[in-house]
């Protein structure tokens, strides 16, 4: 893992999950493994992907389980950051619209930076 890191920052209406490095088969367990032991029930998770370069399908599937875990949790996700590679990859396999609507989305940074001093 060269160049990867993920933090997680909790608030008491949201938790931040902000990644960088490559989101792939060999870091998705660091975000899993940091995700599964936040305690999410009705509030947002906001995950910042604006340091990922690239994301192979090992991370879609991580963004579609957090979804998943979300809406069986009663909060919601958003995604913010998403770069032309990963952006490519939600389009190439029609999961763009899937992780965008429903109040799953993207954000821009200075909108998850507001609404994380809510």
């Amino acid at each position: 893992m060269k160049d990867f890191t993920v933090t997680v920052e909790q608030r008491p209406d949201l938790t931040r999950v902000t990644v960088a490095g490559e989101l792939d088969m060999s870091t998705v367990p660091a975000v899993e493994e940091a995700t599964v032991v936040v305690p999410l029930g009705g509030k947002a998770l906001h995950v910042d992907l604006v340091g990922v370069s690239f994301m192979d399908s090992s991370g879609l599937n991580l963004l579609l389980r957090l979804r998943r875990r979300m809406r069986e949790e009663a909060g919601h996700l958003v995604l913010s950051g998403l770069g032309e590679q990963p952006a490519g990859l939600l389009r190439l396999t029609e999961t763009y619209d899937l992780l965008t609507a429903d109040g799953v989305g993207t954000a821009p940074r200075a909108e998850l930076q507001a609404a994380s001093r809510v």
